[in-house]
């Protein structure tokens, strides 16, 4: 029983646990514009909770751009994120594009709540901007928009500090094969020093909406990438057809280094019937694999999220998913 709203598409998410509840959170846009290539442009943050991963109950909306704000930071969009708690308080990090930029430069900003339910938007944002020294600014010779995005942020597990991935790019090499992961580190979630990218460059021009997740003592990086960005250096190399999907790497600490097991992606196809895959602990324990159901064999888009996949990992730690 896939969460589908009956008016508004709905695409990429991420998760966050309250004891027994999972909440998603996830990018919204209104069916009636009949265009999917529109939603992007028309977001919000829709908010619903479930128990079972299958049944949800949709909560009031979490976040929308700041239209009220001419000039703000996010006035224009309000795009993928993470949520992590810390002392009492969710703090949800966010994409924010500017309208008078055309949503083309990419920046990181701050909501928090106390209840999951009402959100306030930090007075710095945005926390996190691209540093030219090592990541590609806006130049539209080279990519179509200055890719910093899809924030997922955790607490490194020994150290105690924060860290955020970012769909990024570096700033060299083939423009087809620049994309990163972007890294940046903080002590208190406000305050930010951006960082070399973890991953390295090479395989896409970017690498979507990262999540790390530790299974049985190894990290796994997920991320996504449609067909149309494997570069010209991953088709000669691999031979493989580009599948648009969720993919991963794999290190032994959070940090990385980070290394492919496989060039297949852990889900995907020619159509892109899933999308910004995500693996959660299900509540009975198991490992579950969440997505956005994107297009269907006909070219209709979905905009819905998934049941719950099963998913398996063997001893040499790869990973599979029934679906």
């Amino acid at each position: 029983m896939a969460l589908r709203l009956p008016d508004k598409w709905m695409w990429d998410f991420w998760l966050a646990q309250d004891g027994p509840d999972y909440h998603v959170f996830y990018l919204q846009a209104p069916r009636a514009l009949q265009d999917e290539r529109l939603r992007h442009w028309n977001v919000s943050i829709g908010h619903a909770v479930s128990r079972d991963l299958r049944h949800w109950k949709v909560l009031p909306d979490a976040l929308c751009p700041s239209r009220a704000r001419s000039g703000a930071w996010d006035d224009y969009t309000t795009w993928t994120g993470s949520i992590i708690r810390h002392q009492g308080l969710w703090y949800l990090f966010y994409t924010g594009g500017n309208r008078a930029e055309k949503g083309l430069v990419q920046r990181i900003g701050l909501a928090t709540s106390r209840d999951l339910i009402h959100w306030e938007k930090h007075p710095s944002n945005p926390l996190i901007v691209a540093d030219e020294r090592w990541y590609e600014l806006l130049d539209l010779d080279l990519w179509h928009d200055q890719a910093w995005r899809d924030p997922w942020v955790f607490r490194h597990p020994e150290i105690g500090d924060f860290h955020a991935l970012i769909t990024a790019r570096v700033n060299d090499g083939p423009a087809d094969g620049r994309g990163a992961i972007g890294h940046a580190r903080s002590d208190d979630l406000i305050h930010w020093d951006v960082l070399p990218p973890l991953a390295e460059p090479g395989d896409f021009g970017h690498m979507e909406v990262p999540q790390l997740t530790e299974i049985d003592g190894r990290y796994y990086l997920l991320f996504c990438a449609v067909a149309g960005v494997h570069s010209s250096r991953r088709r000669q190399r691999t031979g493989l057809e580009p599948v648009t999907g969720t993919h991963y790497m794999v290190a032994d600490c959070p940090l990385g280094p980070f290394r492919f097991v496989t060039d297949e992606f852990l889900v995907g196809d020619e159509i892109g019937s899933l999308y910004t895959g995500k693996l959660v602990r299900g509540p009975d324990g198991d490992w579950l694999f969440l997505a956005s159901r994107m297009f269907a064999p006909d070219g209709t888009f979905l905009g819905q999220l998934s049941d719950p996949l099963p998913v398996g990992v063997d001893c040499a730690g790869t990973l599979s998913v029934d679906w």
